[in-house]
């Protein structure tokens, strides 16, 4: 059987558990520790390398404009002062439109929403952006 690469156009997002439709792109997943170099002052003139901090990328999500407030009722949650997070996973799908990988992000919340720049002689489709901002990202099982 072939391992083929999974096409990365398809794609569903969730939030706490509820399917968000109409997202083009999502970007940003990764994550990335710090590094600590240390060196004993009886050792030779070498620094060894230890894992710091771990840290995760924001992720980027746009989708078409809609007449949908959930992203900004969530944004504004934090512009409010009482920041509300939430869980979030994005799932790839396979040729056959199955679950194919999964990650999970925890503890996300939405750090910046940016509204589609609008130009009377452009012939496509405003797009928004929202920058989530997360504690965690697991591959899940």
């Amino acid at each position: 059987m072939r391992n083929d690469p999974l096409s990365q156009f398809n794609f569903i997002l969730q939030i706490d558990g509820l399917d968000s439709a109409g997202f083009t792109e999502v970007g940003g997943m990764n994550t990335e520790s710090d590094i600590i170099e240390y060196r004993e002052g009886n050792e030779l003139a070498t620094m060894r390398k230890l894992p710091g901090l771990v840290k995760y990328g924001n992720i980027t999500l746009k989708r078409g404009q809609t007449v949908n407030r959930d992203l900004w009722e969530w944004r504004k949650t934090t512009l409010d002062g009482a920041t509300l997070r939430k869980n979030c996973s994005i799932t790839l799908l396979n040729e056959a439109r199955q679950p194919a990988v999964r990650w999970n992000i925890y503890e996300a919340f939405v750090k910046k929403l940016e509204w589609p720049a609008m130009k009377s002689s452009a012939n496509e489709a405003a797009i928004e952006t929202v920058e989530l901002v997360c504690e965690r990202v697991e591959l899940a099982e």
